[in-house]
């Protein structure tokens, strides 16, 4: 894709590239790449819906998710950050040993109040010399016994559970998509970061390319 310059009021013409690979190993790997003749801000993610249980299933909430983050950004109510990570430790936050997405959702936090759940970005365990892809998040569902691990070569991951699905969106078997029957688990830099001195820089510049590598690996036990 070629996203021309000043498209959506940003800099420079964007070259983008995205190929998706289905391994034997049962893995879709998702390889970004992009080029541009100006400075400009780049952040490339997708936004699948997963839900373990099968495509038209309801509530996600069951499922077990661990994310490989003890940081994570809050938000201001339009889901902005607001500045510094924040330690998930003792908050509903905490992912770091896997439990119900649902355990904690509903609990009395005025960031799940904002978001109607979680709509939040994790900062991923890792260190800045590391440039391979790392384990982000493991999720599970016992009936199916799926599991959907998340491995990625960005610094961050948006979680997501569908607060904002009501049932007018239909899937290919025609089954309605009400509020939290699919998560989202979406690799990527940190949200507000050209604002942000602080997050990794995602300012693409003319002469070097932008890469990307996500692995989405299915596996049952």
């Amino acid at each position: 894709y070629l996203s021309k310059d000043n498209e959506e009021g940003y800099p420079g013409n964007l070259n983008v590239t995205v190929a998706y690979t289905l391994t034997a190993d049962n893995e879709i790997i998702i390889d970004y790449k992009a080029t541009t003749d100006q400075p400009t801000p780049i952040n490339l993610t997708q936004h699948t819906y997963f839900n373990l249980k099968g495509e038209g299933n309801t509530s996600i909430l069951d499922h077990e998710l661990k994310l490989n983050a003890d940081h994570y950004l809050p938000t201001d109510q339009n889901a902005i950050p607001l500045g510094d990570p924040a330690e998930v430790k003792g908050t509903p936050f905490d992912f770091t040993t896997a439990k119900p997405i649902g355990r904690d959702i509903e609990s009395d936090d005025q960031q799940l109040q904002y978001a109607r759940g979680y709509d939040h970005n994790w900062v991923l365990n890792r260190s800045s010399s590391e440039s391979g892809t790392t384990l982000a998040a493991r999720a599970y569902e016992a009936n199916s016994g799926r599991v959907l691990e998340v491995e990625t070569t960005q610094p961050g991951i948006q979680f997501y559970t569908g607060n904002f699905l009501d049932g007018r969106l239909t899937g290919k078997s025609g089954k309605p998509y009400p509020c939290r029957s699919g998560f989202c688990l979406e690799t990527q830099h940190f949200p507000d970061s050209p604002n942000q001195p602080t997050y990794p820089s995602t300012i693409l510049r003319p002469g070097t390319q932008f890469t990307s590598k996500t692995i989405y690996r299915f596996s049952s036990k």
